[in-house]
């Protein structure tokens, strides 16, 4: 009995020795390559013939040490706190407007190369600075407080326009309809992106019950709160008995906002998400700790590929807990969870510390990134992500709409349709005319656009192969015959493709006009999702 005792106790002490020899053996390899990379530097910094840039290569040198890490650990020196703080909060020091940059057009339509690019606002939110100064969707920001904006990028134009909220920034815009460029001054301010992007209620006839729908954006401080003062006005002011979620393309955030929404629909004490990580502070289990207000309301969420992190937690739980069906596309897969911890000198460390469990036990990280270190291709695990009651395809197709989206055509139209015409029918019933469709195409021949397919392009690169090749004449002039056939007119394309033309030109119209709000009121009543769904809730 002794015997038993004395082993038992050697049992209890050799297992945490274990452990402290393996941490103290990963402590000594991480002091040594420490002890390397510092020696490296000294050595650089004494003999190298030129002044070195000692900060620009420290930071580069953690971000390709990172970058063999994962994709979301992260370092920021002290002068990106703005970037984390957004990251975090969903608030930054701005003027409230989407940007994006693209090769700069010639008279003739053609595109310039790629270095030569040209900055616009396409988004700016309805209420926010740029908006009520007068800055309107398809404004080309020539420079930002006397800045050229061409020759910068993306990120280097947004640091530009972001700042401290009080101050002033003065933007150079060109505008199509005014001949020369004007300036416009804007005061920052503390920007807070709205996590609730559009929330409304469906009461046909159809319908067994009214059924509330809230779009979700993200989860950042206080958006579960913005979204149970969403559903409290469906429930009690509008009457919605039953409930739609739409979670598409929400890449996540706070778990703790995540776990408040589901609470407000299942018990107390329920086991939402688990997290499993090295040390003992990253695992955690996250139970629900209030008494739900909407426990019996029939549920819905909308879910797709860009689904990702927190809004896998809220779908996967609620489907896991059977409180939910699921409609879409398989989710992004992304269950690891990250911490920000600070380091010298004012910066920070976005690392990840664990992976996200749901009740059911499954993990929703889709990707192993160990992978990457020992140089193996990165697969995505079918298993990963949360996969829908109901799968939808993706609508997405490369066809004509394809192209004069990606070419800004669409863009671009609605930016001239706005400076002609002062104002449209509400989004709910507006909608676009056969003749309406006819001047976009007249627009299109003046800008000289020339319909490709993927298909006619690598026809054009095997028929010029095939010329060079040994392939006889009557077989060349065959293929010289299919030619014509794989390169298709615009117009009878957008004829065969009219309705989703209206419906896509339609949504860029209506932006200009009611803005993001506006454009979810009109885009929804194209979507097959939002369909399925009021047809699960009746």
């Amino acid at each position: 009995m002794k015997r038993l005792i004395v082993i038992g106790l050697l049992s209890l002490l050799l297992v945490p020795c274990s452990l402290c020899a393996q941490e103290r053996q990963a402590t000594t390899r991480a002091d040594e390559c420490i002890t390397i990379f510092n020696d490296v530097m000294r050595q650089v910094d004494v003999n190298y013939v030129d002044t070195l840039n000692y900060e620009s290569l420290t930071e580069e040198a953690i971000n390709a040490m990172l970058h063999k890490i994962d994709p979301y650990t992260i370092y920021y020196p002290k002068k990106n706190d703005r970037e984390l703080r957004m990251l975090t909060t969903g608030k930054y020091g701005g003027i409230g407007s989407i940007i994006q940059q693209r090769p700069r057009p010639d008279k003739a339509g053609k595109k310039q190369p790629k270095d030569s690019l040209w900055t616009y606002a396409v988004n700016p939110y309805e209420g926010k600075p740029a908006q009520r100064a007068g800055v309107h969707a398809g404004d080309r920001i020539i420079s930002v407080d006397g800045k050229k904006t061409e020759g910068m990028s993306v990120s280097e134009v947004s640091n530009n326009l972001r700042g401290v909220p009080g101050t002033t920034v003065v933007l150079e815009l060109e505008r199509e309809g005014i001949a020369k460029p004007f300036k416009i001054s804007i005061v920052r301010e503390d920007i807070h992106l709205e996590p609730v992007t559009y929330y409304t209620l469906f009461t046909a006839d159809s319908l067994s019950a009214p059924v509330g729908y809230i779009a979700f954006g993200e989860f950042t401080d206080g958006s579960a709160q913005a979204f149970s003062n969403a559903l409290d006005d469906l429930y009690y002011n509008q009457g919605a008995r039953k409930l739609i979620i739409d979670l598409r393309g929400n890449g996540g955030g706070i778990v703790d906002e995540a776990l408040q929404m589901v609470n407000l629909f299942v018990d107390r004490d329920t086991k939402i998400v688990e997290t499993r990580g090295k040390t003992a502070r990253s695992n955690y289990v996250y139970t629900t700790r209030n008494n739900p207000r909407y426990k019996d309301l029939p549920l819905v969420v909308l879910v797709d590929k860009n689904s990702a992190s927190a809004s896998e937690i809220v779908s996967g739980a609620l489907q896991d807990l059977g409180r939910a069906k699921l409609i879409g596309q398989r989710t992004f897969g992304k269950g690891l969870v990250q911490n920000v911890r600070p380091v010298a000198y004012g910066g920070h460390i976005k690392v990840t510390t664990s992976k996200y469990y749901l009740p059911s036990g499954r993990c929703i990280q889709a990707i192993d990134y160990s992978e990457r270190q020992k140089g193996h291709e990165l697969k995505r695990d079918t298993a990963g992500g949360i996969l829908p009651d109901i799968v939808m395809e993706d609508s997405t197709k490369v066809d004509i709409c394809y192209s004069l989206y990606i070419n800004h055509y669409f863009f671009d139209y609605a930016t001239r349709y706005h400076r002609l015409h002062d104002s449209i029918a509400a989004p709910e019933v507006f909608t676009l005319t056969d003749g309406d469709i006819e001047e976009f195409c007249k627009y299109l021949d003046e800008r000289k656009f020339k319909y490709e397919t993927e298909t006619s392009k690598f026809f054009a690169d095997m028929l010029k192969m095939a010329r060079h090749e040994d392939i006889d004449s009557a077989t060349l002039s065959k293929l010289e015959a299919l030619e014509p056939m794989l390169t298709p007119d615009f117009r009878d394309a957008i004829e065969r493709n009219k309705e989703e033309v209206k419906e896509m030109l339609g949504s860029e119209i209506v932006l200009r006009y009611y803005y993001q709000k506006g454009q979810a009121a009109y885009q929804i009543r194209f979507d097959d999702e939002v369909k399925q769904a009021l047809k699960e809730l009746h």
